[in-house]
């Protein structure tokens, strides 16, 4: 008999606060079964095993990501839109570590279609169109964006510019109108 109060969905909140905490590689069923003292066991009528929970918890931090993208974009356009959601992107990392690893965690394509992977994708291409691009170029564009983006956020949260100056948020400034002045004047195909 599943223990009162534990649902997927309370295990999949408790895991991302515990990514959160202690770091998304750190989660299995066992250190959230700790978390709730209860027996590992009593956790398997709710979750399959370790590779569904982080599962659970990559779809929760891309839809959290999404959503925060989404507000922070609407009724924007061009390059406010692009620096709108890159700050979205940045501030997610920087407030949900944990959460922001499990984003990253490689899904099967079919659970990866149905969640808000998609949307982030939909978001970056919506930005995309206010610079005018066409297949192929959206999509390059597209793996730019999150390369940089990824890039940057990673470095930053591995303390890569902790002790030098200038201020990395005006380094992040720098880039987002560097990423803006590069859709605006794309390169034209060889």
């Amino acid at each position: 008999m599943p223990r009162a109060g534990l649902t997927p969905e309370r295990l999949t909140r408790a895991g991302a606060e515990l990514a959160d905490e202690v770091g998304f590689d750190q989660v299995t069923v066992s250190a959230l079964a700790r978390r709730f003292d209860v027996k590992a066991a009593s956790l398997y009528s709710h979750v399959r095993n370790s590779q569904d929970l982080k599962t659970r918890i990559a779809l929760l931090a891309l839809a959290e990501m999404a959503d925060r993208a989404a507000d922070a974009v609407a009724g924007r356009a061009g390059k406010d839109a692009l620096a709108a959601f890159a700050d979205a992107y940045r501030e997610y990392a920087r407030e949900h570590p944990g959460r922001y690893a499990a984003a990253r965690f490689r899904l099967d394509p079919r659970t990866a279609a149905a969640g808000a992977g998609v949307r982030h994708s939909q978001m970056t291409r919506a930005i995309l169109r206010g610079y005018d691009l066409t297949e192929p170029d959206q999509t390059h564009a597209v793996r730019l964006l999150g390369s940089v983006f990824h890039g940057y956020v990673s470095l930053e949260a591995s303390g890569g510019f902790s002790h030098s100056s200038p201020d990395s948020g005006e380094s992040w400034r720098r880039i987002v109108d560097s990423l803006d002045a590069l859709l605006r004047n794309w390169p034209a195909e060889p």
